[in-house]
């Protein structure tokens, strides 16, 4: 339960980082546009609300998250994309607090999830330390969506080790989502920690195939928010390199991620 709350702390954290952006904003900013096309900083936090509901509604009533999935299957951009609207219409004093609220409820209701107990959600079935670093994910990447429209750099923290995590356990989707047939052999993946000091490793240190650079690089990558051109990663060998083109650590269809030259 230690490492659970570790991770819950985590997404906390990263949930006041993002919280601090958008606080102090006139609500006219809430209107400004992000690199997400047609979403604005109002359409990032309301996704990330409405994410938090449907986390909450699949901990505390897996019945009616079915049905919401049900729903879902029927057109998956679109059901997101509406989600986003309709939070993203309420005035952003409300938007904020609903968003703040949810999130407590949510971290809660991790907390007293039972260690053997697996949430339903959109992809696969997941643990609690699971759930909870898919939102510490969701949370940095739609983060640095409201972060680069408000022109604001952020500096890279430690947490970034579990969204690293995420990216290199879901090589294997990102190879089924497009249609591919993952390879057979472990990948070797080696990244310099936010601190210049450390370097965060997984797969066999003989592996032929290697990914090398930093963490934020990594994670950027991984969650679509930067292209690869722009990025200082470096694979070795042909499926590495074949995987840094599809690589990404969110559920659902592969995104159109970001374009050269936009970092």
């Amino acid at each position: 339960m230690a490492e659970l709350q570790r991770f819950i702390d985590d997404v906390c954290a990263e949930s006041e980082s993002l919280d601090a952006l958008v606080a102090d904003l006139p609500d006219s900013r809430w209107a400004d546009p992000t690199p997400a096309e047609g979403w604005t900083i109002a359409h990032q936090i309301g996704h990330l609300l409405w994410t938090d509901r449907a986390a909450l509604l699949a901990i505390t009533d897996p019945d009616g998250f079915t049905a919401q999935v049900t729903d879902a299957a029927a057109d998956p951009a679109g059901f997101v994309d509406a989600g986003a609207q309709e939070c993203a219409s309420l005035p952003p004093a409300e938007l904020l607090a609903e968003w703040r609220a949810t999130r407590e409820r949510l971290a809660d209701a991790l907390g007293a999830v039972p260690p053997d107990r697996k949430i339903l959600w959109y992809g696969p079935p997941m643990k609690a330390a699971s759930m909870a670093t898919a939102r510490l994910m969701e949370t940095w990447a739609h983060g640095q969506d409201v972060a680069d429209a408000l022109g604001v750099a952020r500096t890279p923290t430690a947490r970034l080790r579990s969204i690293a995590h995420l990216g290199v356990r879901t090589r294997d989707f990102a190879y089924a989502v497009n249609g591919l047939t993952p390879p057979a052999e472990e990948f070797r993946v080696e990244l310099t920690a936010p601190d210049g000091v450390f370097v965060w490793t997984w797969g066999p240190e003989d592996a032929a195939q290697k990914v090398t650079g930093p963490a934020e690089d990594f994670c950027l990558l991984v969650t679509q928010r930067a292209n690869r051109a722009d990025l200082a990663l470096v694979a070795t060998g042909p499926n590495a390199d074949e995987w840094l083109d599809i690589a990404q650590a969110f559920a659902g269809p592969a995104g159109d991620g970001r374009k050269a030259g936009t970092r």
